[in-house]
Formats: structure tokens, C-alpha cells, sequence
């Protein structure tokens, strides 16, 4: 086990570890036992649900735009050709390209963006590129959006604050929900926009309890246990 900080130690025990706080009190608290650190961490949301991500029709997965966006710059990657190459640069995309792109990440492994978006007749070249993207969480989806004609509307998402939620094999979604510099209004915002983003893709087929429990915390901070009750309360 690593050892802890004395600046760990001390936020840490300024938290009651054995208490679920009320959504807005949990980010007042996180945010109060915070301690002096050299850059600007990032405040995470930890939701485990009450699916089994084994199965297709319970893996849960989506997006939503936060309300503050989450501080990142986004570095967004669009595939396209002719006009809607040309609506993406208007959109601000960072590259834009065709054959030329896929043909940059097949031979230098070139993977120097955040999202890749691509219009639907470009999933034939990008799908070759499944080996490198998929596993990086890179492969443009139309799940969630990134396979689309309309590329203005996407990019401008993207570079609003669109983050996309999934959970890994143990059903815990872990979605960056911004920064310590945020404070707790845009904080609190982002919280109460991404749960109620996870309460509305409850799958059909998931059976109980929903929310079954959920965690905020910043980088180097200790997290802090949330009341699912009252967080299902300012999600609705």
C-alpha cells in the first residue's frame, strides 16, 4: 500500500469516512479538505449501478454535456471529406482530414487528439483503424454521437463539455465532473446533470436498486461517500 501524504492524512480527517453526506454537502466537503497542491486536480464522480455490465442489454453507456464543461482542452479529430470537412473547421475542430488522417495514425501511430468524430461514408476507411482507437476509447461511435453528417453540432458539443459515461466490468462509471477551481456551484451542476444523465439510461432490463452507491473525489484527495437517496432527490 502506498503511504500516505501528511497533506492526505489531514484532508482525509477532516472527512467522516463512515458517513454518506447529501449530494451538495458531499461537494462542500471534498471541496473544504482540500489541501495545497501545485496544479488544478480533477473532481471525479464514482457511480456503481446495479447492472451486470456482462450483459448487452445492461451496458450502460451514453453522454452528456455538462453545464460548465469539465476545464479540459479538447483536442477534437474529425473525419470528413468536402463540405463537411468544411463545416468541422468552421466548428473549430483542431484536424480535419480524410484518407490523409487514417493514413497519418496507421503509419506513425500518430494518435494526438481527444475524440474522433467521423461522418457515417468514413467509417469504412476509419474502421480500419479499430485496433488502434478501440482500446484507446478513441473509435468513433454512433452510440454516442461521433458517427453523425451533422459535424458542426458534434464538435460544438465536444468542445461545450460533452463527456461520455460508461461502466467498466464491476458496473462503476467514473466520469470527470471538472475541476477544484470550478467551486461548488458549477460543481454541483455538473453532479446533478450527470446523474440525472445515468438515472435516465437505466436499462429495461436492470432489476432493483439502481443507483446502488456513489463517490466524488479530486485527484489527490481522499473521496467522499454520497447518499444515494438524496442524490436520486436533486437528479430529477
Amino acid at each position: 500500500m502506498a503511504k500516505q501524504s501528511k497533506r492526505y492524512k489531514a484532508a482525509a480527517a477532516k472527512i467522516d469516512r463512515a458517513k454518506r453526506y447529501p449530494l451538495d454537502d458531499a461537494i462542500h466537503a471534498l471541496l473544504d479538505a482540500g489541501g495545497a497542491v501545485k496544479f488544478d486536480e480533477t473532481v471525479e464522480l464514482a457511480v456503481r449501478l446495479g447492472v451486470d455490465p456482462r450483459q448487452a442489454d445492461q451496458n450502460v453507456r451514453g453522454t452528456v454535456v455538462l453545464p460548465h464543461g469539465t476545464g479540459k482542452s479538447v483536442r477534437v479529430l474529425v473525419f470528413a471529406k468536402g463540405e463537411k470537412a468544411r463545416e468541422a473547421q468552421e466548428a473549430g475542430a483542431d484536424f480535419v482530414g480524410a484518407d490523409d488522417i487514417v493514413k497519418k495514425i496507421q503509419d506513425e501511430q500518430w494518435l494526438d487528439f481527444d475524440t474522433a468524430i467521423a461522418t457515417p461514408d468514413m467509417m469504412g476507411q476509419v474502421g480500419r483503424l479499430g485496433k488502434l482507437l478501440g482500446p484507446r476509447g478513441l473509435m468513433p461511435n454512433p452510440k454516442v454521437g461521433t458517427v453523425t453528417f451533422d459535424v458542426s453540432k458534434a464538435v460544438s458539443e465536444v468542445k461545450a463539455g460533452k463527456v461520455e459515461y460508461r461502466v467498466d466490468k464491476a458496473g462503476i462509471a467514473h466520469v470527470p465532473i471538472g475541476k477544484r477551481s470550478f467551486g461548488f456551484e458549477k460543481l454541483a451542476a455538473n453532479a446533478h446533470a450527470l446523474l440525472a444523465a445515468l438515472i435516465r439510461a437505466k436499462p429495461a432490463a436492470a432489476k432493483g436498486n439502481y443507483l446502488m452507491s456513489i463517490a466524488v473525489s479530486a485527484t489527490m484527495a481522499p473521496s467522499v461517500r454520497v447518499d444515494v437517496v438524496t442524490a436520486r432527490t436533486v437528479a430529477a
